[in-house]
């Protein structure tokens, strides 16, 4: 009698934590700690990520990655220079990504939203911007700067949605967008993550942690991606606060392509799909600018992810 399982007969189910190599994987019969098979292992290099389906042995093993209908990965920091990088796996099977970005404390960085933003266009995942202690920015020239700029996202399709969870406000329509999805949270430390989930479903018990107040620096609160079920339908995957955010398997030709705004004039310019949109003569990119048709905020936001994804 052949020992070979077919993926039907073992037992599925849905890894909702990472940390060190060891996962966690929710399953019909409950929650459980799953290593991987050393065949899987060898042959995944153990690159799984929160979100991934996958099938369990009848020795609690996890032994074959169902397919994915998607991932959001980074490109891993070098550990030295000239050192060689790769990708790193941050989430799988996903409906919506989610950046988080305070109003204030510590200091919004829209540079690093379009790193999130194209990284999701890449992956064709819908993205939801979220922007955190707005209460802090309330009255104060800051807030006339993100109501311009959110104005401005929202234009090229991008939802954005200004939260407090001081007053409150912002979060009904928080919760609404996530009812029924996936979403995967990204932000640096201190942006207020933890916080905001709090606000929205207190039993999570999520541990918060305040911003450094000495260096505005954000403190590391969650330790490891975890998918986290909502009770009113639908999970948010949180992750651990990522100070950089590089791209990865985005191509510096296909980069514009990313850029929504940018799209209608990719086949008008000159050298076609030769031109970086950077100094050449007949760039209709470039011209859109001059037109104010694209944002030149957004401009130099590519031309920095050209030379430095």
């Amino acid at each position: 009698m052949s020992t070979t399982k077919t993926i039907s007969a073992q037992l599925r189910g849905v890894i909702t934590q990472k940390n060190n190599g060891a996962f966690t994987v929710s399953t019909p019969t409950g929650s459980r700690n799953c290593p991987l098979t050393a065949r899987l292992r060898r042959e995944s290099g153990g690159e799984l990520a929160v979100g991934d389906e996958v099938s369990v042995d009848a020795a609690g093993q996890i032994d074959a990655l169902l397919p994915r209908r998607n991932w959001i990965s980074r490109r891993s920091a070098a550990p030295m220079p000239g050192a060689h990088t790769h990708e790193q796996l941050i989430a799988a099977n996903l409906d919506q990504v989610v950046p988080v970005f305070a109003a204030a404390n510590p200091r919004l960085a829209w540079h690093l939203l379009d790193r999130y933003l194209v990284s999701a266009e890449s992956a064709e995942i819908p993205a939801l911007v979220v922007i955190t202690k707005f209460d802090l920015a309330a009255g104060r020239p800051e807030a006339d700067e993100i109501e311009q700029v959110a104005a401005e996202y929202r234009a090229l399709g991008y939802p954005v949605l200004l939260t407090s969870t001081l007053d409150g406000s912002g979060l009904e329509a928080f919760r609404a967008a996530l009812h029924g999805k996936r979403s995967l949270l990204v932000g640096k430390s201190g942006v207020g993550k933890t916080s905001l989930l709090n606000a929205l479903e207190p039993g999570l018990g999520l541990r918060v942690q305040a911003t450094n107040a000495v260096t505005g620096k954000g403190r590391h609160t969650t330790t490891a991606a975890t998918l986290l079920p909502l009770a009113a339908g639908g999970a948010v995957i949180d992750t651990p606060g990522i100070r950089e955010f590089g791209l990865w398997d985005v191509d510096g030709a296909d980069l514009a392509w990313f850029f929504p705004e940018m799209r209608p004039h990719l086949d008008r310019c000159r050298f076609g799909l030769d031109c970086r949109h950077a100094e050449e003569p007949g760039c209709a990119v470039r011209k859109a600018v001059t037109a104010g048709l694209i944002s030149p905020y957004r401009y130099q936001s590519y031309l920095k992810l050209r030379y430095d994804p």
